[in-house]
């Protein structure tokens, strides 16, 4: 190797999969120093690093998919002192004209790292905050799974013979799970009200079952989130889901958060610009993580609906002619506001 190769840097790029990540790395004019397959394995991670250290001192790597695919190289590459670079995929004007290719694809993401299109810190996902979402993973799947047999037991609570419809009419939603988790199912009964009986008390022990599996998350998110972001749970209306919800979305590393702004383009809640000629207005931002959006939209709902306030500033923003909907919009900005003054501090 030459001086020059030794004193070279190297700007990599990586297409990510499954099971083989694709690899490129430029010379600082642009120029393609090479192209490489490697197993998504750490083994792999050290042989691609490796590589592109053959071709020079690596500064930047552009990996695509870092939430997905891409997390573990992306750690890797981290600890080695690397900075990596989120990298969204390729335009979609650019593969129409000129096809599409792993190879191509990790040579634009280099190129994108390199011309300076693309600046942005991925999440390390290495810390508590990344705890709390797998934890969210299981949560939201246990409630919806709880919410569909709830609502199964109910259709056959009405639609199932007489005697069991007049047996289950008007309980709780408590009383009703107790009372089919309860059942005892006969064979030699009817033979629907066999089948009734047998698809209730199954459902039955599932949403109990659920129910205790949630409580278990509840108990272990109430810990790390209660530990990440004390100051976060003072604020009006934020609790522990709508918390972890947020810290989830800002990440381990909330610094890469470079401004205010930026937060809530994350959120979904900066108006857009969406001016003409001699038309000034704004448009709603439909972008964003929708997850954070709906945590902002529960802690406006909350105050509004016991924060007098709130309730003040909706009253006499509705009077000087602004709709409600345009209201809630706004207190979202201002709550995301006061959100990332907490963030850092997590």
């Amino acid at each position: 190797m030459t001086i020059v190769e030794r004193d070279r840097t190297v700007i990599g790029g990586v297409d990510t999969h499954l099971d083989i990540h694709v690899a490129a790395a430029l010379d600082p004019i642009g120029g393609v120093l090479g192209v490489e397959s490697f197993d998504a394995t750490p083994r792999g991670y050290k042989a691609m690093f490796e590589w592109m250290g053959a071709f020079g001192t690596v500064s930047k790597v552009g990996v695509e998919g870092t939430g997905a695919y891409g997390a573990g190289l992306g750690r890797f590459l981290r600890r080695a002192g690397v900075e990596v670079i989120e990298v969204d995929r390729p335009n979609r004007q650019v593969r129409r004209t000129k096809g599409k290719s792993d190879p191509a694809d990790a040579v634009e993401a280099a190129r994108a790292v390199l011309s300076g299109r693309v600046t942005g810190a991925p999440k390390t996902r290495d810390g508590n905050v990344e705890a709390i979402r797998a934890l969210l993973v299981a949560k939201r799947s246990a409630r919806d799974a709880r919410l569909r047999a709830l609502n199964q037991m109910r259709q056959l609570s009405y639609t199932g013979p007489d005697q069991l419809r007049s047996r289950l009419k008007g309980l709780s939603i408590t009383k009703l799970v107790a009372e089919t988790a309860a059942m005892r199912a006969r064979a030699s009964t009817d033979p629907v009200v066999y089948a009734t009986k047998v698809s209730l008390t199954s459902l039955g022990r599932r949403v109990l079952s659920l129910e205790q599996e949630l409580a278990g998350i509840d108990e272990l998110l109430s810990h790390l989130v209660t530990t990440c972001a004390p100051e976060m749970l003072r604020l009006f209306g934020v609790g522990i889901d709508t918390a972890a919800t947020l810290l989830v979305t800002a990440g381990d590393n909330p610094e890469r958060l470079r401004s205010e702004a930026a937060w809530a383009h994350l959120c979904g809640v900066a108006p857009i610009q969406a001016s003409s000629g001699k038309v000034t207005r704004h448009r709603l931002d439909r972008g964003g993580d929708r997850h954070a959006n709906q945590a902002l939209w529960r802690i406006v709902m909350t105050r509004l609906a016991t924060d007098p306030r709130t309730r003040e500033y909706m009253e006499r923003r509705t009077k000087e002619g602004r709709s409600k909907r345009e209201v809630i919009r706004i207190l979202k900005r201002y709550v995301a506001r006061e959100v990332f003054k907490e963030l850092n501090r997590a």
